[in-house]
């Protein structure tokens, strides 16, 4: 099974006119995206916290995030972001992709639009 890359623009939400875009892997592993720590600050973004995250090899590592407009098909998306060493490959994850309405095909390497956005059964107040 190959990988998945998508076109993805990031924006400071307070310049929307400073972006950064690149060729993100999809990865539905990951919760939060993934973006250099140099082309972050290239657009005016710091870092707002940390997360303690945990690696494929079950380690768990602390990093500095920030949230920031993800842009791609069409869509665009605020998120939080991890900030990546330099030169690291961007990741996409799932809750951007989730939160568009947007779904893998691992077998086309693929995106593909759902019909509509999932949201669970909200109660009315009358319930």
């Amino acid at each position: 099974m190959g990988a998945t890359h998508v076109t993805v623009t990031i924006r400071n939400p307070a310049s929307p006119d400073r972006s950064w875009e690149g060729l993100f892997l999809v990865d539905t592993g990951a919760t939060d995206s993934l973006v250099p720590r140099d082309s972050l600050e290239s657009i005016g973004l710091a870092h707002k916290a940390q997360r303690i995250y945990e690696l494929a090899d079950g380690s768990e590592i602390r990093m500095d995030i920030t949230t920031g407009d993800i842009e791609f098909m069409g869509e665009i998306v605020g998120g939080t972001i991890i900030f990546g060493d330099p030169g690291t490959e961007p990741i996409l994850g799932v809750t951007a992709l989730e939160s568009v309405g947007i779904d893998v095909d691992p077998r086309n390497q693929t995106l593909k639009r759902l019909p509509t956005i999932r949201l669970k059964k909200l109660r009315s107040k009358k319930e």
